[in-house]
């Protein structure tokens, strides 16, 4: 069965979006989208930017530091970043 590159990249921004989901304790999963400005959650904080980060390293051995992770808007930024870096 073919899948689209298309597909394939949806599939893959949807388990960015779990992983980087999990990192948070007190949120309700559903608020998390490709849209999200994560900054804005309630939740949100320096704690939570190192667990995302260390995240990024382990799932997809990238590193990023606190800068790019500033930089990027929402969670799809953040997942273009990692794409970006991986090549």
């Amino acid at each position: 069965m073919y899948i689209g590159n298309h597909n394939i990249r949806n599939m893959e921004l949807s388990d960015f979006i779990s992983k980087f989901a999990s990192q948070f304790v007190d949120e309700d999963p559903l608020v998390f989208t490709a849209d999200t400005d994560f900054h804005e959650l309630d939740s949100w904080s320096s704690f939570t930017s190192l667990s995302v980060v260390a995240m990024i390293i382990q799932e997809y051995g990238v590193e990023l530091d606190s800068q790019d992770v500033r930089n990027a808007d929402t969670i799809e930024d953040l997942f273009e970043l990692v794409k970006e870096r991986q090549l």
